[in-house]
């Protein structure tokens, strides 16, 4: 994930995502070579030199400060988000990263008691780049009930939740509205990238994703970004059958890096009623009388 490739994409993919009346310019009608703005427009929107925007387009230029960041984001109308990814891709750029492969992640005792605290409320434990580290029992008969329980235990092959989302067929039939579940995980996934750009196992991950899944490079490719926090869902369970779910991710206030996601439905609503029967459903036999 070359920090200055990744730089001049986005704002070349966003500079060519806008027309000239989206950002008060007149547009006289004349066929341009290529979609968007053009690199003199946006460079005089931003209240940069042309000559400068395009060496920053071109990865020729790294020294790009905070304000000029700002003023190009707003250039191209970019939110939030967005705006922290630019400034990341820039960093990244100035650091000039080389690959390495990170420690093994891990969660300590008192995250696992906390998930097991959720009780039926499904709950797992997302790293860096989407791998499940943990998931209490609502969580993995939800989201996974095809996969071993025990999976997340094995460092070296854990499920990973945007694997799951472009590869396998039990996932994708999970959600009736899959692109719109697709879209959030690569976009989630493209924010990483950006803080990211020297981890090698999610250069690994983009690099599989890619080459096994047409719509993932598709994505991929369209350099949106966008944090996964909350979205609502509807979810077809081959035990329960359809939910309406809201899907939260939470940061533990000692590391950033990794997620808990809650998913929880509108209380007194059926897709309550379908959660409850899988809790039930999925609940460990009590012990006999013998035992």
């Amino acid at each position: 994930m070359n920090g200055q490739r990744g730089l001049g994409n986005f704002l070349q993919i966003r500079r060519a995502q806008l027309r000239p009346e989206d950002v008060g310019l007149p547009d006289y009608g004349d066929r341009r070579r290529v979609p968007g703005l053009r690199r003199e427009e946006l460079a005089l929107l931003a209240g940069v030199s042309a000559s400068y925007y395009t060496r920053l387009e071109q990865g020729q230029s790294v020294g790009a400060s905070p304000e000029i960041l700002d003023a190009i984001g707003r250039a191209l109308h970019l939110d939030e988000a967005e705006q922290r990814h630019l400034h990341d891709l820039a960093d990244s750029v100035k650091r000039r990263a080389v690959l390495h492969c990170p420690p093994a992640e891990h969660v300590d005792s008192s995250i696992l008691h906390l998930l097991e605290a959720f009780g039926d409320v499904p709950a797992l434990i997302s790293g860096r780049r989407g791998d499940v580290l943990a998931w209490n029992r609502t969580g993995h008969a939800l989201f996974a009930s095809h996969i071993d329980p025990a999976g997340p235990a094995d460092a070296a092959n854990r499920p990973n939740l945007a694997r799951l989302a472009f590869l396998d067929p039990h996932t994708r039939a999970l959600y009736s509205d899959w692109p719109s579940k697709a879209r959030a995980v690569v976009e989630n996934l493209r924010m990483t990238a950006g803080r990211h750009p020297d981890d090698a196992l999610l250069a690994s991950l983009v690099g599989e994703l890619t080459m096994k899944s047409p719509e993932f490079a598709s994505l991929w490719a369209d350099h949106r970004v966008s944090p996964c926090d909350s979205a609502v869902y509807e979810m077809r369970h081959p035990l329960v059958g359809r939910l309406t779910v809201t899907q939260q991710s939470l940061r533990p206030t000692q590391d950033g890096e990794r997620h808990i996601v809650l998913t929880f439905t509108e209380p007194g609503s059926p897709s309550q009623a379908a959660l409850r029967l899988l809790a039930q459903a999925t609940a460990p036999l009590p012990p006999t009388s013998g035992e």
